[in-house]
């Protein structure tokens, strides 16, 4: 007989929520539920991850901008809407 381990956890709010839907979805009782999502974590936690490839985003020159001055959003948004700002 496999021996268990009898402890008090201090369990977030939105993960407790997560775990009654569980339990309620499942018809299973609070200890089953944590113990199969420690296992899972555990188990995942414990599995090598392949590295991810650095994700590049290829410039692409756009020219040389139409408007003199980009420092003025108002007058930008002005323009670009058509209103005779000045």
């Amino acid at each position: 007989m496999p021996r268990c381990m009898r402890t008090t956890l201090t369990i977030d709010e939105d993960v407790a929520v997560a775990l009654e839907r569980m339990r309620k979805s499942r018809n299973a009782s609070l200890k089953e539920i944590v113990n199969d999502v420690l296992r899972r974590g555990l188990k995942d936690a414990n599995t090598p991850h392949k590295p991810r490839r650095a994700f590049r985003t290829r410039s692409v020159d756009l020219g040389n901008s139409r408007l003199p001055n980009l420092d003025n959003v108002a007058e930008i948004l002005a323009i670009a809407e058509g209103e005779d700002f000045r």
